[in-house]
């Protein structure tokens, strides 16, 4: 029975690591298609960097209240639902006629999407009680999400040269609809004892501040700036009058929850900054084939593949520091070494970076999770899910619409293929700065006297 009762942990622990993929692929798989959409849709950089915000925004947005919401009416229904409006969207975006049309059915598949990562953890944690084996089956699940979000520039290339760009939206339907039958089958419903009310002013207020904060990187717009401001300041005015607030100020008091939700916006902007540059630069620089460019980048995917895994069993038996600072310093070796790319820039010099960037991106993901779920209470699992996967996904917003920012100033004007390497300075130094971020926050968070600072449960579920 104890045997069975593992196979089928297993087996449901599978079950939300394959559904999880599609969602991991697409933040990620687009990157290597946005020049082959550009040209089929005629769109601008800023139109292209909306193809991709517009997904994590809305998924950054949703996720807290579709942690809560799952918490109250049903992991498992809510989980199916997610799979369900995911694969309508992702069907939809392969039969998008224009750029506004993409970009309103990226929207679609993020509403689905925000249901399905944070309830996903939900789910793994109440079925896995053993804290240590919980430890490991979330650093698998870390590990997966990692190894999807690494492997979707391949996956990408190959497709949008094989078979267009819009079937890197119709591969996620097949994948959807096995998940929601495998999920019916295996996947047993479960809620929170106590869940959380539904804070709607919180979500308005998220939703505006992230919306606003993109719309003035992406599009230069001051006005957008100062309403992202004023929405920053309603937060932490409103929310801990709340009584049961979206955004619980009060867990940031937690050293280890508060580093890892910032090291996860900086992993995660530094992984989707790296990307789209790299695409870019592959592409329109070099004049590679979506197919070769996705190849090139295959170190990261591998990479991710091997040791993203066995980060996730470090973290369960010694904990995140070290995870941490090989991940930190990793990222940071890798901006460094492409600070001076141009044009004729030897690939054995930019393939280095990759496998640095492989290395640090591999390490860093798994502890983040760990650590967010450890600082919450069980019984608000998919609250404590859904704060680390926000932040991974308002750090891929940040990483498009700052880079993205970037190369737009710096071209000024210039065609891509001679603008793009000197344009494209600034960022790399970036990206090495959230891997110094990742290095001196991981540092600090991890210590003695950080973890003994962790709220008490009364605290977090008052």
């Amino acid at each position: 029975m104890a045997v069975q009762a593992r196979s089928r942990r297993l087996l449901i622990l599978g079950i939300c690591c394959m559904s999880l993929l599609i969602v991991g692929l697409d933040n990620t798989i687009v990157n290597i298609a946005v020049p082959a959409i550009g040209r089929d849709l005629r769109a601008p950089l800023s139109g292209l960097q909306w193809t991709i915000d517009a997904y994590t925004l809305v998924l950054a947005s949703l996720l807290l209240m579709a942690g809560s919401t799952a918490d109250r009416v049903g992991r498992r229904r809510t989980f199916q639902t997610g799979l369900v409006v995911f694969s309508i969207g992702s069907l939809l975006c392969g039969l998008a006629p224009s750029l506004g049309w993409l970009i309103a059915f990226r929207v679609v598949q993020a509403i689905g999407g925000s249901m399905l990562n944070p309830v996903a953890m939900s789910i793994i944690t109440n079925v896995f009680t053993d804290r240590r084996e919980r430890a490991r089956a979330v650093g698998v699940w870390a590990g997966a999400v990692g190894i999807s979000m690494a492997l979707g520039p391949v996956v990408g290339g190959l497709l949008v040269q094989t078979t267009g760009w819009r079937t890197i939206f119709w591969i996620n339907v097949p994948i959807g609809i096995a998940a929601v039958v495998l999920t019916a089958l295996f996947v047993p419903e479960s809620r929170a004892p106590r869940p959380r009310r539904v804070d709607l002013p919180g979500q308005a207020i998220v939703l505006v501040l992230l919306a606003s904060a993109t719309y003035a990187i992406i599009e230069h717009e001051p006005v957008a700036g100062v309403v992202a401001l004023v929405a920053l300041a309603a937060l932490l005015l409103v929310e801990p009058r709340r009584p049961e607030p979206l955004v619980d100020i009060r867990l940031f008091r937690s050293p280890p929850f508060s580093g890892a939700t910032s090291i996860a916006v900086a992993a995660f902007g530094a992984l989707a900054g790296f990307l789209l540059l790299n695409t870019l630069y592959l592409q329109e620089v070099r004049g590679f084939s979506p197919l070769h460019a996705g190849l090139l980048t295959l170190p990261i995917a591998a990479i991710t593949v091997v040791l993203g895994p066995l980060s996730g069993r470090l973290v369960g038996a010694s904990g995140p520091r070290a995870s941490l600072l090989v991940g930190g310093a990793g990222i940071a070796v890798s901006g460094l070494l492409l600070t001076a790319l141009t044009p004729h820039t030897p690939m054995v010099l930019v393939l280095a970076a990759y496998v640095s960037f492989g290395i640090g991106f591999a390490m860093v993901n798994p502890p983040i999770t760990v650590t967010a779920v450890s600082g919450l209470p069980i019984a608000q699992a998919g609250v404590a899910a859904a704060f680390a996967s926000t932040s991974r996904q308002f750090g891929s917003v940040l990483g498009i619409a700052v880079l993205g920012a970037v190369i737009t100033t710096g071209l000024q004007g210039r065609p891509m293929p001679t603008g793009f390497s000197p344009a494209s300075h600034a960022g790399w130094w970036i990206i090495a700065g959230c891997g110094a971020v990742i290095l001196a926050i991981g540092t600090l968070t991890t210590g003695r006297w950080a973890t003994s600072r962790q709220p008490d449960a009364e605290l977090v579920d008052a």
